[in-house]
C-alpha cells in the first residue's frame, strides 16, 4: 500500500517536515512492514517551470520532418528573471526547437530550462539543432515521469490548468510529494486505504484522527432507486456471495472533463494511473475509504441489476477486452441481457463509462471473500478491487462510498444526483467477544492495567462494556479479523507497544543438550564439509520418473511414493524417496551458470510409504484425541529415514600453475561415504554393487557386517547422465543415516597407539573372479589374529598368468604388538595363518 504524505495529512496531524521514512518508522511500531519510498522529484532537478508559447514557426526539414521554432515566455511579462543558469535568457523568453505538433501559440506548457536534469539522467543544456540554438525543452508527460503516454507535449489547458507563468511545474504536478510503501498483511484489510492507515498512524503517535467516512453526509433510508435483486441460489459454504448492494444514479455528467491535477497526482503517487474522470473518482474513493466501487453507463443497462451465479456457458468481455468463459461458481452482476461484470473483480466492457456517457449508475457492494478470491484465481485476474474484497471490506461502508462518489461526480463532472437510491441486503450480526480479566496479561506476559486494556480497545473503535470477570468487546465493523479473545490480546500488545514486552531468555534445563542422534548427525555433516564438500538444501518434491530411477536398485521394480494433493508443479508432484534427484537439480542449476567443478552434499528426510498411509477421519478440534486415534494417525505416516547423499561433478580443484586437477572418479564418492561411516566408528563392508542409477561396473554396495544395506556409491549410469545433461563420469553416493546412527557406538573410543615398530608383509591370492574382495579381506583379518593391526587391498589383477575366471588380489598386512617388537617369524606365522583361513573358506591360492 502506497501512502502519499500530502493525502494522509487530510486525516491526521502528520508533521510538516515528516519524511516517508519517518512515517514508516511510526507505522512499524504498530506492526506494519516497510517496503519502499517513492519520491518522483529525486530523478528531477533544476528549473522546470510553466511557460507560454509566444510564437511558433513551422520549418520543414530536408529529412521530411517539420520542426517548430518557438519563443516561449517563462516568467510573467514585466517581472524580473530570477532563474540562473547558462542559457537562460534574462528577458524570460527562451528560443526552443520542438518536434511536437499538439500545441499552438498562446498555449501554456511545461518548460525544462538549461540546468535541469530529467529522469534517466537526461541533462538539459543549450544546443544547436536544425539551425537554431535551442535553450530548453518543452516537456511531455513521459519525459517528466508522469506516465507512459508520449502523444505530444503537455498542454496545461487540456488538463484544466491555468497557472501563472514561472510556476514550479514539479509543485504543480505533485512531483515534490512523496509516498511511503508498506506491506499490509492479509488479516488487516482495513489498512488498504488512507482511512485505515491514518487511523493506525494515530494509534502509533497519539495524534488526532479524522475519519473521512464521517465527513460524508448519507441520505437516510435510500429507497425508490435503480432496481437491484440479490439472487445467489448457489452460495459457497452456505454464505451468500453478496449481502449488501448500494446503487446511486448521477445524471447529466460531463465524463470528458479532465481529472483535477491534485487527484491525478495523488492517484499516480499511490500507484494508479489516471484514466478518465469517472474512473479516477472511483479509484480515488476506493483508496480513500477502502471500499471498491464501480461506475456503469446507465444508458447501456437493460432494466434492473441481478447479483447471481453465472449460468452454464455464459461469457463476458471484461474491461481488459478479453472474452472470458464464466464458471458456475462465479458471482456476476447481470442485467436482462446477461452478465455485465464479475462481482468484486472486474466490470464488463459493454457497460463501461466513456467520454460520451451522461448518466452514471454508482455501485458500492459487499461481497463474500471466498467467492471473490476463487473468481480472481480462476480467471487469473488480479485487481485493486479483488485485493480488498478477498481480504474483507467494512459492511457499513457501502452507502458512504457511494455517496462520496456521487458528491465528486456532482462537483467535478457537473452531474445531478437522484434523490432516490438503492440499498438492499441484510446486516450481519455484530461480533461480540468476551475478554476475561487477566487473560491478556497471562498470554502476552505483561501486566496490563485496566486503563491500557480498555483504552487500546476503545482506540480501535470497539465498544467495551464491563462484565463480570472481564469485558464484553463489540468489534468495529472494519476489523473482521478480530473474532477471539486471543485476537484482542494481540491488539492490546500491539497498541500498548511491543517494546514494553520484556525479553527474557529461558533457562536451559540442566543435564540436557543434543541427543545422541543429533550429535552423530552433526559429526557426519561436519566431516563431509571438512572433506571439501559443500552442503546444499534441495526441494523434497521430485518427479515420478526420478523416484522410479533412484528409489530402487532393481530396474522396473515398483517404488511406493507419496503423491502431493496440491503440488507447486505437476512435474514435481511427488515426495522424494532419494536425495540424489534434488542434488542433481542443484548441480544442473550451478552448471548452467558456469560452475563446472562441484562437490555437493545434502542430508534430508526421504518418504517411504509401506501399505496404507494417511487416515480417513480427522479428529475434532478442542480436545486431545484418544490413544487409539493417535496411534492410527501415527501409523498412517510414512517412514521418513534420514538419507545423506553427495554428488561430485568435474574436477577436484581449479587448474593453476603447478597443479593439474584430477577428475572426480568412483573412488572419491566411495571415500566420501566412508568418511561418514568412519567418523561414527562404523565399519562398512564394500562390495561390487548393482543399482539402475549407477554404472554397472563402477558401483559399490555398502553394508554393515550384519549384511544390512547402508547405501551405494560410485559413478552414475552414462545413459542417465546423458538424459540429465550432466557431464560424463559424474559420481555420487547415498547412504541411510539412520542405519549408521543405529550401528554407531554411543562413544567412539580411539585405539591405543603402540610405540613399537610395525612389521609389514604382502600377500597375493588367486580366487574366483566373482568373489568380493571384502570377503577375502575378512578371512585374512580373522585368520591373522590379534597381532594384525590392519589389512588393505592394494591391487587387483586379471590377465597373463592368471587362470581364466580367476583374479589376483594383493593385500598389505600390518602387524604390531602393544608390548614388544615382533620378530619376522611371528609376523610370517600370523600371515600364514591368515592365508590358510582364506584358502580353507574360498580356495584361495597364494600367487
Amino acid at each position: 500500500m502506497r501512502i502519499p504524505l500530502s493525502w494522509l495529512r487530510d486525516y491526521t496531524e502528520l508533521p510538516a517536515g515528516a519524511s516517508a521514512e519517518d512515517l514508516m518508522a511510526d507505522l512499524v511500531r504498530v506492526g506494519f512492514e516497510e517496503e519502499d519510498v517513492h519520491r518522483p522529484a529525486d530523478s528531477i532537478s533544476g528549473p522546470v517551470v510553466v511557460g507560454q508559447v509566444l510564437s511558433l514557426v513551422k520549418e520543414p526539414q530536408s529529412n521530411g520532418k517539420t520542426i517548430n521554432w518557438c519563443q516561449v515566455r517563462v516568467v510573467p511579462e514585466g517581472r524580473e528573471q530570477t532563474l540562473e543558469g547558462k542559457g537562460i535568457d534574462p528577458s524570460g523568453v527562451q528560443g526552443i526547437v520542438c518536434g511536437a505538433h499538439n500545441f499552438v501559440e498562446g498555449d501554456k506548457v511545461v518548460v525544462t530550462l538549461p540546468g535541469a536534469v530529467l529522469p534517466g539522467d537526461f541533462h538539459i543544456s543549450p544546443r544547436k539543432t536544425y539551425g537554431h540554438v535551442s535553450a530548453g525543452m518543452i516537456a511531455s508527460a513521459r519525459e517528466l515521469g508522469l506516465g507512459d503516454e508520449h502523444d505530444g507535449i503537455i498542454v496545461l489547458s487540456t488538463l484544466g490548468l491555468d497557472p501563472e507563468l514561472g510556476t514550479d511545474a514539479l509543485e504543480l504536478f505533485g512531483l515534490k510529494d512523496e509516498a511511503a510503501e508498506i506491506n499490509v498483511t492479509p488479516d488487516r484489510s482495513y489498512a488498504f486505504s488512507l482511512r485505515g492507515v491514518a487511523r493506525e498512524y494515530a494509534h502509533a503517535t497519539g495524534t488526532p484522527f479524522t475519519d473521512p467516512a464521517t465527513t460524508v453526509t448519507v441520505p437516510a433510508g435510500l429507497t425508490g432507486g435503480f432496481p437491484v435483486t440479490l439472487a445467489d441460489d448457489a452460495p459457497i459454504y452456505g454464505v451468500p456471495g453478496c449481502d449488501r448492494f448500494v446503487a446511486r444514479v448521477v445524471r447529466g455528467v460531463d465524463a470528458s472533463r479532465p481529472t483535477p491535477q491534485w487527484m491525478v497526482s495523488r492517484l499516480r503517487l499511490a500507484g494508479i494511473r489516471s484514466i478518465s474522470l469517472p474512473v479516477d473518482i472511483s479509484n480515488y474513493v476506493m483508496l480513500e475509504l477502502g471500499q471498491p466501487n464501480h461506475c456503469y453507463d446507465l444508458d447501456t443497462l437493460d432494466t434492473g441489476i441481478t447479483v447471481r451465479r453465472a449460468l452454464p456457458g455464459e461469457r463476458l468481455v471484461t474491461l481488459d477486452d478479453k472474452d472470458r468463459e464464466l464458471s458456475g461458481e462465479d458471482l456476476v452482476i447481470a442485467d436482462a441481457s446477461g452478465a455485465i461484470g464479475i462481482a468484486g473483480v472486474m466490470g464488463g466492457a459493454r457497460t463501461e463509462v466513456s467520454d460520451s456517457t451522461t448518466d452514471i449508475l454508482v455501485e458500492a457492494a459487499h461481497f463474500d471473500t471466498v467467492s471473490i478470491a476463487r473468481s480472481r484465481r480462476r480467471h487469473k485476474l488480479p485487481s485493486e478491487a479483488s485485493k480488498r474484497f478477498e481480504r474483507g471490506v467494512d459492511w457499513q461502508l457501502g452507502p458512504v462510498a457511494a455517496q462520496r462518489v456521487v458528491d465528486l461526480l456532482v462537483e467535478l463532472a457537473g452531474g445531478t444526483a437522484d434523490d432516490a437510491g438503492t440499498d438492499v441486503g441484510t446486516a450481519p450480526s455484530s461480533v461480540a467477544v468476551f475478554l476475561p480479566a487477566g487473560f491478556a496479561a497471562a498470554r502476552i506476559g505483561v501486566d496490563y492495567s485496566t486503563e491500557q486494556i480498555v483504552g487500546s480497545l476503545t482506540d480501535l473503535g470497539a465498544t467495551v462494556e464491563d462484565t463480570e470477570g472481564g469485558w464484553t468487546v463489540t468489534v468495529p465493523s472494519w476489523r473482521n479479523d478480530l473474532v477471539t479473545k486471543e485476537d484482542l490480546s494481540e491488539e492490546i500488545a500491539r497498541l500498548v507497544g511491543y517494546d514494553t514486552i520484556p525479553a527474557t531468555l529461558p533457562v536451559a534445563p540442566p543435564g540436557r543438550g543434543l541427543s545422541r542422534v543429533q550429535k552423530q548427525r552433526r559429526r557426519v555433516l561436519q566431516a563431509l564439509a571438512d572433506a571439501g564438500l559443500v552442503e546444499v538444501m534441495a526441494y523434497p518434491f521430485v518427479s515420478k520418473a526420478s523416484n522410479d530411477v533412484f528409489g530402487t536398485a532393481e530396474p522396473g521394480a515398483p517404488v511406493p511414493a507419496v503423491k502431493l494433493a496440491n503440488p507447486l508443479s505437476e512435474e514435481f508432484g511427488w515426495l522424494r524417496t532419494s536425495v540424489l534427484p534434488g542434488l542433481i537439480e542443484v548441480a544442473k542449476r550451478n552448471i548452467s551458470r558456469g560452475f563446472r567443478d562441484l562437490a555437493l552434499y545434502e542430508s534430508g528426510l526421504v518418504f517411504l510409504p509401506s501399505g496404507e498411509f494417511g487416515t480417513a477421519s480427522i479428529p475434532t478440534l478442542g480436545a486431545k484425541p484418544a490413544e487409539d486415534v493417535l496411534d492410527g494417525l501415527y501409523n498412517g505416516i510414512p517412514e521418513q529415514p534420514l538419507h545423506i547423499g553427495g554428488l561430485l561433478v568435474g574436477k577436484d580443484s581449479p587448474a593453476a600453475p603447478g597443479n593439474s586437477p584430477r577428475a572426480w572418479d568412483w573412488s572419491d564418492a566411495l571415500d566420501a561415504a566412508r568418511v561418514a561411516a568412519d567418523v561414527l566408528g562404523v565399519e562398512v563392508v564394500v562390495e561390487q554393487g548393482a543399482h539402475q542409477a549407477f554404472h554397472p561396473g563402477r558401483a559399490a554396495r555398502l553394508s554393515l557386517r550384519s549384511g544390512e544395506l547402508v547405501g551405494y556409491a560410485g559413478e552414475l549410469h552414462p545413459k542417465l547422465l546423458a538424459s540429465l545433461d550432466l557431464p560424463a563420469r559424474t559420481v555420487a553416493f547415498e547412504i541411510d543415516g539412520d542405519v549408521l546412527f543405529e550401528a554407531a557406538a554411543d562413544v567412539v573410543v580411539a585405539k591405543h597407539i603402540s610405540t613399537f615398530p610395525v612389521a609389514t608383509q604382502d600377500v597375493a591370492l588367486i580366487v574366483d573372479g566373482g568373489l568380493p574382495a571384502a570377503h577375502v579381506q575378512d578371512a585374512l583379518r580373522e585368520g591373522a589374529g590379534e597381532l594384525l593391526e590392519d589389512v588393505a587391498l592394494f591391487d587387483v589383477y586379471v590377465g597373463i598368468g592368471i587362470p581364466e575366471g580367476k583374479k589376483s588380489l594383493a593385500f598389505g598386512l600390518r602387524f604390531r604388538a602393544e608390548d614388544r617388537t615382533l620378530t619376522a617369524d611371528e609376523a610370517s606365522e600370523a600371515r600364514a595363518a591368515a592365508v590358510a583361513l582364506a584358502a580353507e573358506r574360498f580356495g584361495a591360492v597364494q600367487r
